[in-house]
């Protein structure tokens, strides 16, 4: 068999790496980058510190400090004015999720002249487009080398999928120490994302050595460090070892697609506005829980992984920890259900036929170990609401 292995072509690791950033963009023959990022960022003084380093480098760049929370094709529509105004020849992405999934899908739209819409899967993209270098200041969505990117259409309210080496960026610099302002919940909630790439990269369907790898490592990593790194905000050691692990889940996930959690989670998180990590997380223990006897012994490495099973245990034995680990999180980090979020069960209730189809359409369910059908992944919404236990 052989494996295809995607990455960025340059990752730059550690404290400081930021400061590299003009020499990378020299390397991919960029000279008027446009810096995307959001409010807080210029806010905390991030973009500026960028700026700075970039006119050392004897670039100057321009800022576009409107991205938001979940993009959506009205956000990105104005950062592709903004390059095209601009004349830009690239694009530096600074923040979180959402500022990296803005400037990959901007510099596709950019770059293509094609409307969002017709770039969502099945439709696989894998095109050149204008180079986006990814400076995440999260541990968490690995969106910084991963080749997929979620866009919300404020239409048909449906997070979009666009998946293709045309979302990978062009380079990554993952410097932890711009985590170090990570808020607890911010920290959770990607901490918890990147859990979840792990996990869904060591079980899927489309999983190889590589990806295996990736995912084990990031699983150790992520387990002795999250919870560390939250309640210990100012440990760079755990912040550390925690954006690394972040970015072994994101290059693990980007070679096997993520699967059933995400397939549940959109949705959810485009109806309700559920931060994206947190959407995972209510889903979790209960994808777990379904899915474990279709690949029993891939869970019970992911479960000695994080620490939560012997090796003398049976894999039976450890996939069944892992099922009362995530439920056990959940808990100590304050992870809601949906109904304790504040969902209006009526409201949740008469959308999961509309989340299920998206769910379905975004072709992620069909890489996990149990495939659902239309009628379990109703019951799988039915039982997130309040958090019951499944029972099919």
């Amino acid at each position: 068999m052989i494996n295809r292995v995607l990455m960025p072509r340059e990752i730059l690791i550690g404290g400081g790496s930021r400061f590299k950033l003009a020499s990378v963009l020299a390397s991919l023959d960029v000279r008027n980058p446009l810096l995307v990022t959001d409010p807080i960022m210029v806010k905390l003084g991030h973009a500026d510190i960028l700026n700075a380093a970039l006119a050392e480098g004897g670039l100057v760049s321009a800022v576009f400090s409107g991205v938001v929370e979940d993009p959506t094709d009205v956000s990105i529509a104005a950062v592709v004015e903004r390059i095209a105004t601009g004349n830009h020849d690239g694009l530096v992405a600074l923040g979180g999720g959402s500022a990296i999934d803005t400037a990959k899908a901007a510099a596709i739209v950019a770059t293509t002249g094609e409307e969002l819409a017709a770039l969502k899967v099945p439709r696989i993209v894998d095109a050149t487009v204008m180079p986006v270098v990814a400076v995440p200041t999260t541990a968490g969505t690995g969106s910084e080398v991963t080749r997929a990117a979620v866009v919300t259409d404020t239409v048909a309210h449906e997070k979009m999928l666009i998946l293709g080496t045309a979302a990978l960026p062009a380079a990554a610099i993952a410097d932890f120490e711009l985590t170090m302002t990570c808020p607890y919940r911010v920290t959770v909630d990607t901490g918890i994302d990147a859990l979840t790439h792990a996990l869904e990269a060591l079980v899927n369907r489309n999983g190889n050595p590589h990806s295996e790898a990736l995912a084990l490592s990031a699983l150790k990593l992520i387990g002795a460090n999250l919870e560390r790194a939250a309640g210990h905000p100012d440990d760079r050691d755990a912040r550390e070892a925690l954006m690394l692990g972040a970015l072994h889940a994101g290059l693990a996930v980007s070679n096997t697609s993520t699967a059933l959690i995400h397939g549940l989670s959109r949705p959810i998180g485009a109806f309700f506005h559920v931060p994206h990590g947190m959407s995972n997380a209510m889903v979790l223990p209960l994808v777990t829980q379904f899915s474990m006897g279709a690949a029993t012994e891939r869970y019970a490495a992911a479960a000695r992984a994080l620490g939560q099973a012997n090796h003398s245990d049976t894999d039976s034995l450890a996939a069944s920890r892992l099922v009362h680990a995530f439920r056990d999180m959940n808990i100590r980090l304050a992870v809601p259900s949906p109904k304790d979020f504040g969902i209006d069960r009526s409201r949740y209730f008469e959308l999961i036929p509309e989340m299920v189809r998206q769910g379905l359409a975004s072709g992620t369910p069909f890489n996990n170990p149990r495939i659902p059908n239309e009628a379990e992944m109703a019951r799988l919404y039915e039982l997130a609401y309040d958090s019951r236990d499944p029972h099919f």
